[in-house]
């Protein structure tokens, strides 16, 4: 009995000492890897490579002082058409998204009205230029007749007042004839400006007048475009100084994720005051959007060039960080 129990403990203890030196720190064994990773080494016993270091060396040369801002597509013109005069919508002869030129022809009104107002204002200009070249004709008979002594002058100093009356008369005639004429013109719609069709706002068969707030079409000129931005108030004297100094600041606009350029254009003009809500000031540039890769109201990231510094030291900007108060550079 004695003996079976001093092999149970002999049996155990051997089990504790290989369990300790197999779990034992630093031993190498119970790290999930079957007991071969070593000290200084990896997870599977590769050494651990040390941290990668690029040098560059410090060179001269030029540098672009650039601005970033975030602007807003802006078209040069925008123009709501509207009908100059009230009458039913006889044709429209464009199609959505059309670009068209100035005097093109949008829509038609029904010209039947105003041509028949035409035509009576004729017709009177007719009646009373007769009326005025019959009291011509009196008026100098009349005055031969004075001559002779064969009249009397009131009655050709009466004669004259009503051929002043007629001249009168004809000359209103003749405003309502062109007054008359233009309202048929205006029953032919054109395009006012240069640019891109909207979407239409009216269908053929309606009514429509003056007074429509929507009016038929909106036409925006996108060629050339402009882009709108603010910049803090503390760049502006930069700015004016570039602008002062050469003839046009080079503009870039870029996509939302700054990654693709969009366009290339010119700084146009700065805002006359500072925004004192927000401490900023507003610019405006121009690109010739000839790809139309810019469109009203899109959001773009721009990059405004104020200013290239000559010959100075350039070093890589991933060698540079702000310590909080001041630029240090990296070791």
């Amino acid at each position: 009995m004695r003996k079976k129990v001093f092999w149970i403990g002999l049996a155990c203890a051997l089990a504790l000492a290989l369990a300790v030196a197999w779990f034992w720190p630093g031993s190498g064994r119970g790290d999930g890897e079957g007991g071969n990773a070593r000290p200084g080494r990896g997870r599977h016993g590769a050494a651990e490579a040390p941290p990668a270091v690029t040098v560059v060396t410090a060179r001269h040369g030029d540098i672009d002082v650039v601005l970033s801002a975030l602007g807003t597509v802006t078209a040069r013109n925008t123009t709501v058409v509207k009908a100059r005069v009230s009458g039913q919508l006889q044709r429209i002869a464009f199609q959505e998204g059309q670009r068209v030129k100035a005097g093109d022809l949008l829509a038609e009104i029904d010209p039947r009205p105003f041509q028949a107002q035409l035509d009576q204002a004729a017709g009177q200009l007719a009646r009373d230029r007769a009326l005025l070249a019959n009291a011509k004709i009196d008026l100098a008979r009349y005055r031969d007749l004075l001559a002779k002594n064969s009249i009397a002058r009131q009655q050709v100093d009466t004669q004259a007042a009503l051929v002043k009356q007629y001249e009168g008369a004809v000359q209103t005639d003749q405003g309502s004839a062109e007054n008359a004429r233009l309202q048929l013109s205006f029953t032919r719609i054109t395009a006012p400006i240069d640019g891109r069709l909207g979407l239409r706002r009216v269908d053929t068969g309606n009514m429509v007048s003056a007074s429509d707030a929507d009016g038929i079409v909106t036409i925006t000129q996108t060629q050339p475009i402009a882009v709108v931005f603010s910049v803090p108030a503390g760049h502006l004297s930069a700015v004016l100084q570039g602008m002062r100094e050469h003839e046009t600041l080079p503009v870039e606009a870029w996509d939302q994720d700054n990654k693709n350029r969009l366009a290339a254009g010119k700084l146009l003009s700065v805002d006359n005051q500072i925004d004192t809500a927000t401490g900023t000031v507003r610019l405006k540039a121009e690109f010739t959007n000839a790809d139309e890769a810019l469109f009203p109201n899109q959001f773009v990231n721009i990059r405004l060039n104020v200013s290239t510094r000559r010959d100075v030291v350039l070093i890589p900007a991933a060698a540079v960080l702000w310590g909080g108060d001041r630029f240090v550079q990296q070791d």
